[in-house]
């Protein structure tokens, strides 16, 4: 079930642009939880779509960090539009948060007024305390000053036709 929670009743904020020239989307998870392979796909997606792009891929210093941590998380930010694109962009849109960490170490570069995508099946109390979190953010209020769609991303399963 989604979950939206905005500064105030509307699903949107009135000061964002309806039909941006370029959109920044930034994917952000544990190392090792395919964000560079979401983004690689997104990208290759966006160019077939005729879209103009400049990417940027965010490894994590360590190796391979303890799952759920803040010093784990791997990131990939794409700049798509239908105008020349230079760069990979600076403040991201729309954040894809695939757990607690992730979102902690993103949502301040995200743009205010932006959107938040968050795995909620991943904040379970344990994943909270090892990003360092006293409350769900996805619950108490402090993501106030973005949009936020909040559901279990891990638990949706793809059904084939038959």
């Amino acid at each position: 079930m989604a979950t939206i929670l905005a500064e105030n009743d509307s699903a949107s904020h009135s000061h964002l642009d309806p039909h941006p020239e370029a959109v920044v989307v930034r994917f952000a998870g544990d190392s090792g939880d395919g964000m560079q392979l979401t983004g690689g796909q997104f990208t290759l997606s966006t160019a077939l779509a005729g879209n103009d792009l400049a990417t940027f891929p965010d490894f994590p210093a360590e190796i391979r960090a303890p799952q759920g941590t803040l010093f784990g998380v791997s990131a990939f930010q794409i700049n798509f539009g239908s105008t020349s694109i230079e760069t990979a962009g600076d403040a991201p849109d729309v954040l894809v948060a695939m757990n607690p960490a992730a979102l902690k170490t993103n949502v301040e570069a995200l743009k205010p007024g932006g959107l938040i995508i968050a795995d909620s099946g991943e904040f379970t109390k344990r994943n909270l305390e090892k990003a360092k979190y006293e409350a769900n953010p996805l619950e108490d209020g402090s993501l106030a000053k973005w949009d936020l769609l909040a559901f279990d991303i891990s638990a949706l399963t793809l059904i084939s036709p038959r």
